[in-house]
């Protein structure tokens, strides 16, 4: 209940423009770099201080203008040249949808290619993030393309609660790899609904590429499933050099830092920029855990108001459909 109430709150265009106006102040800051370059960049220096690499995010998706697709393009590029002109430790995550998927297939890929290129001139790696299940074919089939062009600084993402996950994952064996859980929610005919089944899931495919694949980031706060890895590499004597954990940047800030002093490879995923609502939302509804994260670090009282409104609203909305 408390998932779907936030990936609700998430989908809410309303909320959406309403949290815009307010900035971060609202609350999150703490789990947002910031709204511009500038911002995001001093959150990225610092992390590659304390011996941490990014993977940076302008905030956007399921963009239904060109103009605006263009704009999201522009960003990314920018982003790509303060990387290279600050010679800091950082790559990209981008999705599809924000850079005009859901306008024409082929829009979205010479954007895309525009990307790539540019970020393969800079040695700079593109992660193209998965979205929810009706984006999950075209992103896999722009991957496709993409290698088969040439392209060799690109990766993807596998979320383990899709029941195609692992046939995904070997499909996708030769590129570096980013492994999570899944933070949309989907149909039970293409998707686990139960903690335990994706848990076994995710578990699986992280075992599967550790062992076949080529590089593989492991997306989890998840205490259980880090331990689990820590043990299954040890046991099958596998390199510190082949995978590396990732955690969302303002969530469990100590255990980031102590992985990092462990030796492991650590990234951490920086979003940025104005659009930040749906995001947040989503991270509220990946786990219980997170909300109370959320009180203890950052709630206050514009933010306990901006739920309560938000709240009313979701209610009011879902009784509005009931009566048409």
């Amino acid at each position: 209940m408390l998932r779907d109430f936030f990936i609700g709150l998430s989908e809410n265009q309303l909320l959406n423009h309403a949290a815009q106006n307010y900035g971060l102040r609202l609350g999150a800051q703490q789990v947002v770099a910031g709204t511009n370059i500038a911002e995001m960049m001093e959150s990225v220096k610092e992390l590659n201080q304390a011996g941490i690499s990014c993977t940076i995010d302008n905030l956007g998706e399921f963009v239904y203008d060109k103009h605006e697709a263009i704009q999201a393009k522009e960003q990314i590029l920018a982003v790509v040249d303060a990387i290279r002109e600050r010679q800091v430790d950082a790559h990209l995550s981008i999705k599809p949808s924000q850079l005009g998927l859901d306008i024409d297939y082929e829009f979205c890929k010479e954007q895309i290619i525009e990307i790539v290129e540019q970020a393969s001139r800079d040695q700079i790696f593109v992660n193209l993030d998965m979205e929810n299940y009706p984006r999950l074919e075209p992103t896999f089939r722009l991957v496709d393309e993409l290698v088969k062009a040439g392209y060799t600084n690109i990766g993807t993402v596998i979320q383990a609660y899709f029941h195609r996950a692992l046939e995904d994952t070997r499909a996708h064996r030769d590129m570096r790899m980013r492994l999570v859980k899944g933070a949309y929610k989907e149909s039970p005919a293409v998707a686990y609904q139960q903690k335990q089944e994706i848990d076994e899931n995710f578990i699986q495919i992280i075992e599967w590429h550790l062992l076949h694949g080529t590089f593989t980031s492991i997306a989890t706060h998840d205490d259980k499933i880090i331990d689990h890895v820590k043990r299954f590499v040890e046991e099958h004597d596998i390199s510190r050099d082949q995978f590396e954990f990732q955690m969302l940047y303002g969530f469990r800030k100590d255990l980031q830092l102590v992985l990092a002093r462990e030796g492991y490879r650590f990234c951490t995923y920086v979003p940025f920029g104005k659009d930040w609502y749906g995001y947040f939302m989503r991270r509220l509804a990946e786990r219980p855990q997170n909300v109370n994260l959320m009180i203890k670090q950052m709630f206050n009282k514009k933010t306990n108001t901006m739920i309560g409104l938000a709240a009313g609203a979701f209610v009011l909305g879902r009784l509005s459909k009931r009566g048409k």
